[in-house]
Formats: C-alpha cells, sequence, structure tokens
C-alpha cells in the first residue's frame, strides 16, 4: 500500500521511528514532512496529507503531533477522511473495521514508539467491515459530511 505520512515538529522523532515500521512492512511511504522539529503548524501538514487519502493518491495515512488530536481533528475537516487517534491495538482494529477510519494519529509526547509500531501494524492489516450494521453508521456520518 502507499501510505501518506506527515508530522509537525513535536510528531517528528516518533514519525521517523513509525516509518522505519512502516516500510519493513514492505509498505511505500509518501512523505509530507515536516523534516525538521524546527517549530510548524499542524494544520498545514494535516491537510494536505489529508487531501491525499481523500484523492486516492494515497491509499491510508498517519499524522504525528504533540498528542494527536491536534492532527485528527485538522484531518476530519477534509471531506472523506476519517482520522482517529489510536493510542493501543484495539482501538486501531476498531477504527477500521468498525468506523471505516482511513488515517491514524499518534501523540509524539503520548505513546511510546514500540507501541505505536504495534498500533500502526494493526491499522495497516486490518481492513474495513462489510457488515451492514456498520455501513449504516458510516453511511450516516458521511450524509452528516455532506451538509445533511
Amino acid at each position: 500500500m502507499k501510505i501518506a505520512m506527515g508530522n509537525d515538529h513535536a510528531g517528528f522523532p516518533l514519525r521517523e521511528v513509525v516509518r522505519g515500521a512502516v516500510e519493513a512492512l514492505g509498505h511505500e511511504v509518501v512523505d509530507f514532512g515536516t523534516t525538521t522539529q524546527d517549530s510548524c503548524d499542524y494544520p498545514d501538514v494535516a491537510v494536505v496529507l489529508s487531501r491525499a487519502v481523500a484523492a486516492g493518491e494515497c491509499d491510508l495515512g498517519i499524522l504525528f503531533c504533540g498528542t494527536g488530536i491536534g492532527m485528527a481533528i485538522a484531518a476530519n475537516k477534509v471531506e472523506g477522511v476519517y482520522a482517529a487517534r489510536c493510542e493501543d491495538c484495539y482501538a486501531a482494529r476498531m477504527a477500521r473495521t468498525h468506523n471505516g477510519a482511513n488515517v491514524l494519529t499518534f501523540g509524539g509526547r503520548t505513546i511510546g514508539p514500540g507501541l505505536a509500531e504495534d498500533v500502526v501494524t494493526v491499522f495497516l492489516a486490518t481492513e474495513p467491515s462489510q457488515d451492514p450494521r456498520h455501513l449504516r453508521r458510516q453511511v450516516k456520518v458521511k450524509q452528516v459530511e455532506a451538509g445533511g
């Protein structure tokens, strides 16, 4: 798969670790930066990456900031993006299967690298459910997104 990855300054160190894990799983990484710990604004990265995921240029996305919260909020403003902040494997599995999440967010200051690697492995390996209950709920979210 083609995985979009982006971060702000606070998420940079964790992004570097997780990037290695994603590549070791055989996925292609599309880097949306930043490549330093110089201060930058998380919405700038989140929106560009999210638009690439929504357009189908990348299969899934992973965003990193200090807590993962700001990136999730910004990413979820892009139509077609369903970002989830997950800090355990169960949440990552449920975000994909039940909610159809296509962007994962992490907090570089709130999760350790080993657990982040485990979470991303589960997120990337899990397919969205085709169960009508989950699909019905996802459609309702999309209707709200479309102004309904």
